[in-house]
């Protein structure tokens, strides 16, 4: 049905043409010709031909102006079918799919039979994962062009998305006695069908019938590869392992180094025993002998002796061939305690041979090549460097550096072994250092980049991460347009450390937008892949996207944004403090440390001030491109402000918009919850609090963050005194979680059952100050106890136990603290963290780079400007 309010036909002329340029971009000509027909008094309120030109005043950035147009064209013609589409065409431009969808099936009311509306509203309801209304719109779409591939292809995926495999094999079924092959040329379109109607069937469970449908098909296959790797899977599926051994051999045979291959075979021959799978992997080395992969899984299964002569015939081997990554390759050994002092053993074994004989063993008959003791040294670092040892690993390290002064990976290694040792200020000195050796590298200028932002030196980072951004660009704006999520992760946490919480929250803003544009861009495959008859892929990536927030680097911002907007709701003098400058552990500097410190970072702010207003002058200047060139893709995003983020008037509401992907999509993750719990207890959502509880506890019961939760949950709602069904839910769902227990029950269990672990004692001694302050001596020396035999005294836990110390947590614990830093200096010797400012000055005044300038002064070290 059309519109009633129909043009004269000099008018209806020129509207055609107004969709012309539309079609063609040619924006200006649209606009002009829409004036010839508005400006007719008996046609200014056309309601089709003002909704084309606020479509048209869109495509120029014209937003607010387009959309009064198309609303005032739709008030004037209501029931014409071009106003709604295009209305709804303004509602999908600006990313509100819901409504746009409404405006769609509006316009379907009055023309039931336009492609192009349907085709729209079938791209937005894929997108939306409207997976019924999709099957309906595509069934439509048939109906309407049934001679076209894409009709019946898009029904067929409907059914697939919705599980309805039957159906869907019907409809490729029928789709296919349609289609001719070329006898001559491969069709490769026609050979993905054929494969994608096989996942069909094994998906559904009829394995037999899929492959009984790739034998009759296999002429017309031309992806080999594809259908090997099928037929195979269906066979094991079908427990026909014999047939499925024999195709996975020959795959092996092809790529030997396929780690998937190998865990199928094993699969078809039933090994199950650490002995038959060693004995399985000797067979395979005698045939791939030069498969490293081979070597390695044989190093995973053998245990005692043999695996001591497989990993010194392995190590020996790599260090006479000079291989730098070999630790990298042997590092999944690691998890086995007898393999790791094995490997120590023998890597002692071949430094102290090599230092007598120049041999890597007594019995090997010639000396090893002269670069063998180089990278023996730098092997047994990074050995020592694993298993903790940063002292002696750093006294190897120094020796091959002085060895050969101009290796790279030594002072890589070297930077990475400081890190470790809790020196993150020396790591970075030492990366700088790697860099200057080639400064073309720009795998070595991005760990260096990374390694200044963890000592919060971000004028410095932003500066050398410039080295390899687009010319006469800031590197910030170059940075997030290449969606280089790992920068902006490491530059929002420096924010953070420096109690710059608005722009810290813009770099975490910034990486949950490139995740929204990630999503947003499965429009540019619905219509092409089922053009291109690229169906499994396409099917993977709709998968894909569903799940594309599980990624770390989201997961990771979406943390660190909650952990600040809940800074912000604890602290809400953090809103109007300065931004230059860091707002708190300031009293760690001296008054002229302070200022200067200050004073870098206000001139940093300026020079970013001027780049942005640099980039800013240029957006200004006349372009080239005429209106009817400028394309809405090619406007520019908004950019997040960070004083607008800071002074949020909710921040908690701010947080649960971060918080609630992660509950959808990371719910495997203990982090997940114990954040929920965090948010939830300051909004008093008394049972989201309890539904983060149960999670947590489903989980990890013996988690030490848990622990500390649950009691303050107890405490809260005996507090609160909740009566009703909510206090009713709680008093029946507690005990499943206490076991009945009262609190001080519950942390004297707790404290005996973990007794030999750092982290649970550090949790039981926060709940035995709140329960009873009097015990504030037994919850500070529980607390602070080093001693040998406990269970994660890590140097991550010893600074927690310091800034819990230093937080009142447990009180006024002054007299504490300086005892409990000499006690971890003496096992930590080179962290900073439980250094005096004095004892980092004088280390910063008497250390330098052989080679190069004295290093520049930097900021805190990370641990001691983390929030929580």
């Amino acid at each position: 049905m059309s519109s009633t309010n129909k043009l004269p036909q000099k008018e209806s002329g020129l509207f055609k043409k107004i969709v012309r340029c539309y079609e063609y971009k040619q924006y200006k000509n649209g606009l002009k010709f829409a004036k010839q027909i508005l400006s007719n008094p008996k046609f200014s309120e056309h309601g089709e031909t003002l909704s084309m030109k606020g479509l048209i005043l869109n495509c120029v950035g014209r937003k607010e102006e387009a959309f009064e147009h198309v609303r005032r064209g739709l008030r004037n013609d209501i029931t014409s079918h071009v106003c709604w589409h295009v209305y709804g065409l303004l509602q999908r431009a600006d990313k509100k799919y819901d409504e746009a969808i409404k405006c769609y099936r509006n316009a379907l009311k009055w023309d039931k039979e336009n492609i192009q509306i349907l085709r729209d509203l079938s791209l937005l309801q894929i997108q939306m994962r409207d997976l019924e209304g999709f099957r309906d719109t595509r069934y439509q779409l048939l109906k309407a062009r049934p001679a076209q591939r894409g009709s019946w292809i898009g029904y067929a995926l409907s059914y697939h998305l919705l599980k309805d495999y039957p159906m869907a094999l019907k409809v490729m079924a029928e789709y296919r006695k349609t289609q001719i092959v070329s006898q001559t040329k491969p069709d490769y379109e026609f050979n993905e069908m054929i494969l994608y109607e096989a996942r069909l069937m094994s998906e559904s469970g009829h394995f037999g019938a899929a492959l009984a449908h790739l034998e009759e098909r296999d002429r017309d296959i031309c992806d080999r590869l594809a259908l090997t790797e099928a037929k195979a899977e269906i066979y094991l599926e079908k427990n026909q392992h014999t047939s499925a051994e024999l195709i996975y051999r020959d795959l092996i045979d092809r790529n030997p180094d396929n780690s998937a291959y190998y865990e199928q075979l094993e699969k078809c021959l039933k090994i199950t025993s650490a002995e038959d799978r060693l004995a399985f992997y000797e067979k395979m080395l005698e045939q791939y002998p030069r498969s490293h992969l081979v070597k390695r899984k044989m190093m995973i299964c053998a245990s005692g002796s043999k695996f001591e002569e497989l990993v010194d015939k392995y190590l020996k081997d790599a260090l006479r061939k000079v291989v730098p990554s070999i630790f990298i390759s042997i590092k999944v050994l690691y998890s086995d305690p007898e393999k790791v002092k094995c490997i120590g053993k023998l890597c002692e074994g071949y430094l102290q041979s090599l230092e007598s004989c120049q041999r890597l063993s007594l019995t090997d008959p010639d000396p090893a090549p002269p670069t063998t003791f180089l990278w023996t040294l730098y092997l047994l670092a990074q050995h020592l460097d694993k298993t903790g040892d940063q002292v002696r690993a750093l006294e190897l390290i120094n020796r091959a550096i002085q060895h050969t002064p101009t290796e790279v990976h030594l002072y890589m290694t070297k930077a990475r072994i400081c890190k470790h040792a809790g020196n993150h200020s020396e790591a970075s000195r030492w990366m700088e250092e790697a860099r200057t050796f080639d400064t073309a590298d720009r795998f070595v200028n991005c760990k260096s980049v990374k390694y200044m932002l963890r000592t919060n030196q971000v004028e410095r980072a932003i500066e050398t991460a410039g080295l390899f951004t687009r010319e006469g660009l800031p590197p910030l704006q170059t940075m997030d347009e290449m969606q280089c999520m790992w920068f902006q992760q490491g530059l929002g946490a420096a924010y953070e450390r420096l109690g710059m919480f608005g722009d810290a929250l813009q770099k975490f803003h910034e990486i949950d937008r490139h995740f929204v544009d990630i999503i947003e861009d499965q429009f540019d495959f619905h219509t092409y892949c089922m053009r291109k008859m690229t169906l499994r892929a396409y099917v993977d990536v709709l998968t894909l996207e569903d799940t594309v927030r599980q990624h770390p680097f989201y997961f990771k911002a979406a943390v660190r944004a909650i952990k600040v907007y809940i800074h912000l709701h604890d602290n809400p003098s953090a809103k109007t403090a300065k931004s230059n400058g860091p707002t708190k552990d300031d009293g760690d500097l001296s008054a002229a440390e302070l200022k200067k410190q200050q004073r870098k970072q206000k001139k940093a702010q300026h020079k970013a001030a001027a780049q942005v207003a640099g980039e800013e002058k240029k957006e200004n200047k006349p372009l080239v491109k005429s209106d009817e060139e400028k394309k809405p893709e090619e406007q520019k995003q908004p950019k997040f402000d960070p004083q607008q983020l800071l002074m949020v008037e909710h921040p908690l509401q701010e947080a649960v918009k971060f918080l609630i992907p992660l509950q959808q999509l990371s719910k495997n993750y203990m982090e997940t919850h114990l954040l929920a719990y965090e948010v939830h207890s300051r909004r008093k959502k008394f049972l989201l609090m309890l539904q983060a509880l149960k999670r947590s506890h489903s989980i990890s019961p013996d988690h030490p963050q848990f622990h500390v939760q649950l009691v303050d949950f107890m405490a809260s709602f005996v507090q609160q005194d909740l009566a009703g069904p909510v206090g009713q839910v709680i008093k029946e769902t507690l005990p499943q979680l206490t076991g009945s227990l009262d609190s001080k029950e519950l942390n004297e269990t707790f404290l005996e059952k973990h007794s030999d672990s750092l982290p649970h004692l550090i949790a039981g001694a926060q709940v035995m100050y709140r329960l009873s302050p009097e015990l504030k001596d037994k919850a500070v020396a529980i607390a602070t106890n080093l001693s040998d035999g406990l269970k994660g005294r890590t140097l991550k836990s010893c600074i927690e136990v310091q800034e819990l110390l230093r937080s009142g947590f447990l009180g006024d614990c002054s007299s504490v603290i300086e005892d409990y830093q000499h006690k971890c200096q003496k096992l930590y010797p080179m962290a900073t963290a439980f250094r005096s400012v004095q004892d980092q000055q004088l280390t910063h005044s008497t250390e330098h780079l052989p080679g190069s300038a004295e290093c520049q002064e930097v900021c805190q070290e990370e641990h001691q400007g983390d929030i929580f």
